[in-house]
Order: C-alpha cells, then sequence, then structure tokens
C-alpha cells in the first residue's frame, strides 16, 4: 500500500549524493506544496541510518561545514548522537546546509527509533512528520508500508476527536493538528490558521494518503460517506461503544494501555464493577 509518494525521485537524489548512504529518506513540509514555484523555499529532510554514531562520523569527514562547529570540535559523532538521544528526541537537525544553489535541512534518526515511533508512537515526533504529506527518496526497509499502521491510528484519533458530522478536510486539519498538539511553539505561532493552509495547500495529497483507510473504515461500517451538491465529501460517524472500542483498538498498544488505565481508574470510584469497560485484548 502507498500511502506516502515517491513517484519522482530525481529532483532531490542529487542531495543525498553528497551525504553517506541512508536507509530511509524523505523530503517533508511546504516544499512538497503543489503551488510552491518559491526557489529559496529550504526543502526538508528525515533520514533513517543504521548507526547515527558513525554517520556522523562519515559525514563530519565529507561535509564538516554542515555541523556547528562546537559540535565539531568538542566531541564529533559521538557528542552528536549522544545531544540527539539524551536532550533531543532522537533527531540531529544540520539546518541552512546549502547546496547548488539551495537551502537544505536534514534530520538524522536512528532506523530502530524511527520505526518505534511510526509504530508505537514513542516519541509522537517522527510519527507525526509522516501522518501528514511527505515524498520518499530512499526506502531499503519497507518503512512506507509500516506507515500505513501510523496512518490509521492517526484516522483513528482524528475520529474519536471529531463530531459526528464534519468535512473531509474537517478531518485532515484534526489529523495534522495531532502532532502539534502540546508543541508550545503553535501558542506563539504568527500564523493561527497554519494547519487549515497546510491542509489547503495539499488536500490532494491528503486524500491519497487517508482515502484508503476512509473506505476500510466504511466498510466496517464505523462511518458513513456521502457528497455535497458541489463533490465535496462529508464523514458522518456514531460515537456508540462498538465504534469507540473499533477506534481504539487501532491506536498504538502503549496508547491503548493509557486509556484503559485511565478508564478503570475513573470507574474504580463509582463501586458498580459491571460498569467497568475493559477488554484485555487491547493490553
Amino acid at each position: 500500500m502507498n500511502t506516502m509518494g515517491n513517484a519522482s525521485k530525481s529532483p532531490f537524489q542529487g542531495f543525498l549524493e553528497v551525504l553517506p548512504p541512508v536507509e530511509f529518506a524523505c523530503v517533508y513540509g511546504s516544499s512538497l506544496h503543489p503551488n510552491n514555484h518559491d526557489k529559496t523555499t529550504m526543502t526538508d529532510f528525515i533520514l533513517g541510518v543504521s548507526d547515527p554514531k558513525q554517520w556522523h562520523s562519515e559525514n563530519l569527514r565529507l561535509n564538516k561545514n554542515h555541523y556547528a562547529s562546537w559540535m565539531v570540535h568538542l566531541g564529533g559523532g559521538k557528542l552528536i548522537t549522544n545531544v540527539a538521544d539524551r536532550v533531543g528526541v532522537g533527531v540531529h537537525f544540520n539546518p541552512f546546509v546549502t547546496w547548488n544553489g539551495k537551502m537544505y535541512k536534514y534530520g538524522v534518526v536512528r532506523m530502530f527509533d524511527l520505526i518505534n515511533d511510526v509504530l508505537q508512537w514513542d516519541k509522537f515526533y517522527l510519527c507525526g512528520r509522516l501522518q501528514k504529506p511527505v515524498h520518499i527518496v530512499v526506502d531499503n526497509l519497507d518503512i512506507n508500508s509500516c506507515n500505513a499502521v501510523n496512518l490509521r491510528a492517526a484516522l483513528s484519533t482524528a475520529l474519536l476527536l471529531l463530531p459526528s458530522e464534519f468535512s473531509e478536510a474537517d478531518l485532515y486539519a484534526k489529523v495534522c493538528s495531532l502532532s502539534y498538539m502540546g508543541d508550545l511553539r503553535m501558542l506563539f505561532a504568527e500564523d493561527k490558521n497554519k494547519v487549515k493552509k497546510i491542509v489547503a495547500g495539499q488536500f490532494d495529497l491528503f486524500h491519497s494518503m487517508y482515502q484508503p483507510f476512509l473506505e476500510e473504515c466504511e466498510a466496517k461500517k464505523l462511518l458513513r460517506l456521502s457528497s455535497t451538491a458541489n463533490h465535496q465529501i462529508v464523514v458522518s460517524q456514531d460515537h456508540d461503544l462498538s465504534v469507540v472500542h473499533s477506534l481504539v483498538s487501532a491506536l498504538p498498544r502503549p496508547i491503548r494501555s493509557s486509556i484503559n488505565m485511565k478508564q478503570e481508574k475513573k470507574l474504580s470510584g463509582t463501586g458498580t464493577e459491571s460498569t467497568r469497560i475493559r477488554d484485555k485484548s487491547l493490553l
């Protein structure tokens, strides 16, 4: 199942050739906007590698100017990897890299951490990036297939948070907003309509990503799809217990376990054992 675009690799392949080999590479952000013809737009990459310390050491030999000078002098590849693991979310970013007249930013992550975040929402950082349109350039370990689990979980979460009826654009806006929940930067963002603009600019890409999962949910009778007079999709859903149970079951195991514990804690004070909702198959 192709959930992320990977049709034409040539525009981005050249930059990767100046870096050490990677297991996974995708482009994300405003450079994917279909109507973005601004040549000064920075191209953003996520790069997955098997051994970040070794990769950074090799990249320092090839492209020392990509890194902050203090990192180069104080510890090299080991320091860069340790800072990413202990201070950040396992990703080291090199921003404002100029190559062939264009600006690039790339984040380097251990493949194990990337897969764990996609499947388990461990850090809820890279999985959030991959819930939005990206362009795959390298995918040696078939992260594209793993990401189907992530997209299904993102759609289920959005459905749980949305009312009984909403538009397709509302759905993608809710999916898009998941990765910004708890992000303090959004509290001070100059553009309060950032999420809506992302969806409007990449609507067709969102549609191609999530349409298979919408149809899957419709086949399971978790929602209903209809069209307006101007051919816009309207989504309707019932929030009955069986639907909620099915949507929750699509969430990553740690999230399901957290929901279960909170539900038990909430109901434990009622003194009514029969009202407790618990499905041990989710644990």
